[in-house]
Order: C-alpha cells, then sequence, then structure tokens
C-alpha cells in the first residue's frame, strides 16, 4: 500500500476523522503538506470523479468527499506557510432570481478541494454583486449558475455588468447549471461552460493554464 493508499479510501469513503488522522500521521512521517494535498487529496478527488461520471457515486457521496478534503485542507493550511497551494481566485454564485444551490454548492466544494479558493456568495445574487466581489477579491473566474431558465437572462446581464465597468477582460466567467448549453455560453460572450461539478473543475484549470 502507498503512503497515500489510507487517505485516499478515507476520502474516497467521506471519513472525515480517518482523512485528519491519516494526515496527521503522514505530516509526522515528514510528508510535505503540499505533496499530502496533491498526491493524496486531489489524487483522491479526481477518483471521485471518475466515479461520478462513469455513475457509480451519486451527489450526496461526491459532497461527503469533497467535505472531507475541504476539512483536510483547512486543517493543513497552518503548516502550508509561504508554499500554500492556490491554483486560482474563483468568485461563485447563483444568479438573481434563482435559489437554487445544490450544484452550486457541488461545484464549489470540489473547486476548493482541488485548490482553488472559492468565495461563495449564495444565490440570488445581482449582477453588482458578482462584479463588486470579483474586484474585492481579484477574482480569476467568477462563475454563474442558473437552474432556471427564466433566470439564465441574468447570466447576461452580470457579464454585461462587466463589459460595463470595463473589467470584462481582467476576469474569465463561466457559467453552468441544468438549462444552461455552451450555445448560450458562446451566445453570451461567456468563456466557458461545463455540464457537471467535476467538469467545472476541469475547465477551471484549463483557464488558469491558459492565463498563465
Amino acid at each position: 500500500m502507498s503512503d497515500f493508499e489510507k487517505i485516499c479510501h478515507a476520502v474516497l469513503d467521506g471519513e472525515d476523522e480517518l482523512a485528519l488522522a491519516e494526515a496527521e500521521q503522514l505530516l509526522a512521517a515528514g510528508k510535505a503538506p503540499l505533496t499530502i494535498i496533491n498526491d493524496g487529496l486531489i489524487a483522491a478527488m479526481s477518483e471521485v470523479g471518475r466515479l461520478f461520471k462513469e455513475g457509480d457515486l451519486f451527489v450526496p457521496e461526491v459532497m461527503m468527499s469533497a467535505h472531507t478534503v475541504a476539512g483536510v485542507i483547512e486543517a493543513l493550511r497552518p503548516h502550508l506557510g509561504a508554499e500554500a497551494a492556490n491554483r486560482g481566485r474563483i468568485v461563485i454564485g447563483t444568479v438573481k432570481g434563482d435559489l437554487h444551490d445544490i450544484g452550486k454548492n457541488l461545484v464549489a466544494l470540489l473547486l476548493s478541494s482541488n485548490g482553488f479558493t472559492v468565495i461563495d456568495l449564495g444565490n440570488d445574487v445581482a449582477p453588482e454583486r458578482f462584479l463588486q466581489a470579483a474586484e474585492e477579491h481579484r477574482a480569476d473566474i467568477v462563475g454563474l449558475s442558473a437552474l432556471l431558465t427564466t433566470t439564465m437572462s441574468n447570466m447576461r446581464a452580470t457579464i454585461e455588468a462587466f463589459v460595463a465597468a470595463g473589467r470584462r477582460d481582467s476576469v474569465r466567467i463561466i457559467i453552468g447549471g441544468a438549462p444552461v448549453t455552451a450555445d448560450y455560453a458562446a451566445e453570451i460572450g461567456a468563456d466557458g461552460y461545463s455540464e457537471d461539478a467535476t467538469e467545472a473543475v476541469e475547465l477551471c484549470r484549463r483557464l488558469m493554464e491558459v492565463g498563465a
């Protein structure tokens, strides 16, 4: 069994206390915090994403694993110091008029579990609030979610708010949600679209690599 198999199994099972204990043992054995995050936690979440796509795991199980990873990352944070992993800053929220947030919450958890700094604005978020948060937190990416066809227009309105403020070129904007399509993303000038939470993580990784 490799050094990281136990913590990977703990993440897959959503075992918070066991994952924390394994992380502490790895630290005591001299493993670097970033190595534990990359080779243990993020590797485990990649496996969770694969199993989810193949239909072997379901949303509640994915959220349990993501919650476990988020807890371990938080516990490791004091040990990271200057080497703290940060793949990028992402402001995320469900657009104005839409109160659905289960999908958005899953995306936020997976992004956080994969080393992104996530600022979750919740639901029913006005375009001006997205703009304000992006400026305040110096966001690299803004993620817009909508579950209702009647609120999708507020995705366009949010992008237009960034354009009007002269901030469109300084941040990448991605969209997602049940009624959203790649064609709609192109139509409103978004930088990307993801069909599910695991795709959202891969999309953000690609966008950060392009912008590096």
